[in-house]
């Protein structure tokens, strides 16, 4: 009868097992199943503008819904420089503040300086986009732009970047603002790697008299490369796919600018600002090839960022 009850109950761990076994999968290739079907919606919608503008689409800058004209090259120009812009300011800041809650901070500050930082990460990007219109920018127009024009206007090359009105909106400062969103979600991960490291590592390079810059340098970052390059992938995803922020201080402006003092346009600005008012079937299709556009770009960065982590996985424990 003992017997009987333990193969019953095996049996029932069994089924159990498989239940949940099973239920994962599904879940599993459900995620994969709604990605597929995104594509496939998005590639569907845009079939029109596929088939009329094909590859020109990319590199034509007209954006001309009355003659039902489009081209993607003033959208993802504006997605791209404003996301390279927020990288380039977010991450020496994330480092920095990463370094110093856990290297050089004070216990007594460490807990709520960290809860500072993570709170900032769920500022809604509409008050981040407000504060960059009524507060930041004309700030920034009155203080910081004239200084950036006249000092680095007349430069080669550089100072092309650099030039225009004063107005405060514009590429560069959306990128600011972008800067200012990505920092609380890069700062958090690196802070998070960095504290496990073996503190045994970090004490015997202090021991053998390195400097908190090179125990950080030689130490803590070969030990957590992979983690901070996932918080700098997961800071790219959210500046390429940022919309409400980046709509209120980007300037909105279908005209293609070299300058980044001038206002632009990007993929989500152009979704958020015409999505709702498209006329015609075009204008519509040419919408929805620019969102196939992001995706692409999107899927592109994760891909490339998996790939250099599965990189920097197979060099550990080389010899060097």
């Amino acid at each position: 009868m003992e017997k009987f009850s333990n193969n019953q109950q095996m049996q029932r761990q069994m089924l159990l097992d498989n239940i949940f076994r099973v239920s994962t999968r599904c879940f599993a290739f459900l995620v994969l199943a709604l990605l597929v079907g995104i594509l496939i919606s998005l590639i569907i919608g845009a079939m029109p503008s596929l088939s009329r503008f094909g590859w020109s689409f990319l590199v034509d800058s007209d954006w001309d819904p009355v003659g039902q004209k489009f081209g993607a090259l003033v959208p993802v120009f504006g997605t791209l420089a404003t996301s390279v812009i927020a990288l380039l300011i977010g991450v020496p800041v994330s480092f920095g503040i990463a370094v110093f809650l856990t290297e050089l901070c004070p216990n007594v500050l460490k807990r709520p300086l960290g809860i500072a930082v993570e709170l900032l990460a769920g500022i809604p990007s509409i008050i981040y986009g407000m504060w960059g219109l009524f507060v930041f920018a004309p700030l920034f127009a009155d203080h910081v732009q004239p200084v950036l024009i006249d000092n680095l206007g007349d430069i080669p090359l550089i100072g092309l970047l650099f030039q225009g009105a004063p107005m405060g909106i514009g590429v560069f400062t959306a990128g600011l603002i972008l800067a200012v969103m990505v920092i609380p979600f890069i700062a958090s991960v690196m802070r998070d790697v960095f504290e496990v490291v073996p503190t045994m590592l970090k004490e015997s390079a202090y021991g053998l008299g390195s400097t908190t810059w090179e125990v950080v340098r030689y130490v803590v970052l070969p030990y957590t490369k992979t983690g901070v390059v996932g918080g700098i992938m997961l800071g790219l995803g959210r500046a390429l796919g940022e919309t409400m922020a980046v709509t209120f201080v980007i300037g909105n402006s279908s005209r293609f600018a070299v300058g980044l003092f001038e206002p632009g346009q990007s993929i989500s600005s152009a979704l958020a600002n015409e999505f709702a008012e498209a006329t015609g079937e075009f204008h519509m299709a040419s919408l929805i090839e620019l969102g196939l556009i992001l995706f692409f770009i999107t899927f592109v960065v994760l891909a490339c960022a998996k790939l250099l982590l599965l990189r920097l996985q197979k060099q550990e424990g080389k010899a060097s």
